[in-house]
């Protein structure tokens, strides 16, 4: 039904009734079952990384890590951006949508665990449904489908807030039916972000390990004219570079759609060359190039100081062109190598004057965010929600930047007078 033939009336009506608790009760259990798949799925993921790239290395007699030439290619198109749309995955889809991530993120390919987590949200929770009540109308399994998604998101960022508002913009939810999926949505989240915390405890198994929590940056109380002047020039350098990345990841897409079983491993071979290059220029771990960035980000800013601008620029190269090819071959999410590469940009603008380390990471971050999803909210959230512990000085910068980022990245993207269709 249509959101204009909702009243918000109706509404409140469908809140108040018995059915809809029911589907509370429904989606506090499809919180619980998509939590624990999500901690499987992710656990396997660092368990296969930690197993390929740290106990093998070791176990064949490199102790002081993997040489330089050990990585190893992987063999919805994350280019697009990041959208919840278009139905729930089928249950039938759901192995292919974990083997390709776990092929893709376990192995060191450049993409992030969001996007394969919705969809696995998403199918599991109508799976779930279909197991209890297989007469279920299309409009309820829609509001469940989303409220796995909900909870697998929450688990990730281990933060509810963040969950609803990507998955608002994702879906682009709005009008009086917002309430209705909300709610189960943010009880789903709720939960989901229960489970990510409590997990670590009762299993022994550190969530820390691919769970982003906020980082540990300096106090930053407020702002001056300085800050907001580099932080539009921060914005829109970051915006330009990450339009560059999009575009070659969609031109990636255009040759590999035709020809995958020849292009994926022709990028796989080329990431694990840029991350050997990588190593071999700057002296750090190839690992800081390859995989999504999420665990390696906390220390990338708590390191801050031991890392050179040069080496800052290079990280930024390599992993930048290894993203890129990535986004338009390999199946995968593409938001935390963007939230990587925002930070690692955000310490390169720290050495300018006046600007300090706490904005400059949390600008680069919200600015490279909003270039790749186009979610101006949800950069603004993930950003202040990171950043956190630093107090709440950065916020109004965070805002200035995304803005900036997202005018500057529409305007990149539009197509040229000549492309425009004829009126």
């Amino acid at each position: 039904m249509p959101d204009a033939e909702i009243s918000s009336e109706q509404v409140d009506a469908t809140i108040e009734s018995r059915a809809f608790v029911v589907l509370l009760a429904i989606a506090a259990i499809v919180g619980v079952v998509v939590s624990l798949a999500t901690w499987c799925f992710l656990e396997l993921i660092n368990q296969i990384q930690r197993g390929v790239f740290v106990h093998l290395p070791s176990d064949l007699g490199y102790h002081g890590g993997a040489p330089e030439w050990w990585p190893r290619p992987a063999g919805h198109i994350p280019a697009n951006g990041l959208a919840a749309g278009g139905g729930p995955a089928l249950p039938i889809e759901l192995p292919g949508i974990v083997l390709a991530a776990i092929a893709t993120i376990g192995l060191g390919v450049v993409l992030g665990p969001e996007a394969p987590l919705i969809a696995l949200g998403a199918g599991l929770a109508v799976l779930t449904l279909r197991l209890a009540r297989k007469d279920a109308p299309p409009e309820v399994l829609t509001v469940v489908a989303a409220a796995g998604s909900f909870a697998a998101v929450s688990f990730l960022f281990e933060s509810p807030l963040i969950a609803a508002v990507i998955m608002i913009e994702a879906t682009g939810l709005g009008g009086a039916k917002l309430r209705l999926v909300l709610l189960p949505g943010l009880l789903a989240a709720g939960i989901g972000t229960l489970v990510s915390v409590g997990l670590g405890s009762w299993t022994g198994l550190s969530t820390s390990a691919y769970a982003l929590g906020t980082l540990s940056l300096p106090a930053f109380p407020r702002p001056d004219a300085a800050d907001f002047g580099w932080t539009i020039a921060l914005a829109i350098a970051v915006a330009a570079v990450t339009a560059i990345v999009i575009r070659g990841g969609k031109g990636t897409q255009r040759v590999a759609k035709p020809r995958p079983f020849l292009v994926l491993p022709a990028v796989g071979l080329i990431v694990a060359g840029l991350a050997i290059v990588f190593q071999a220029t700057t002296g750090k771990s190839f690992m800081e190039v390859l995989f999504s960035g999420q665990s390696d980000l906390p220390g990338l800013v708590a390191h801050a100081p031991a890392w050179s601008l040069s080496a800052l620029a290079l990280l930024i190269v390599f992993k930048g062109l290894a993203y890129s090819l990535s986004l338009g071959s390999f199946r995968g999410g593409p938001t935390f190598p963007a939230i990587f590469l925002g930070a690692a940009a955000g310490l390169m603008a720290a050495q300018l004057p006046g600007f300090s380390i706490t904005p400059a990471v949390v600008v680069g971050m919200g600015a490279a965010t909003v270039a790749v999803l186009r979610l101006p909210l949800s950069a603004v959230v993930i950003a202040s929600v990171l950043s956190a512990k630093s107090g709440l000085g950065a916020e109004p910068l965070v805002i200035v930047g995304v803005v900036v980022s997202y005018i500057v990245t529409v305007r990149l993207s539009a197509p040229a007078p000549s492309e425009n269709p004829a009126r």
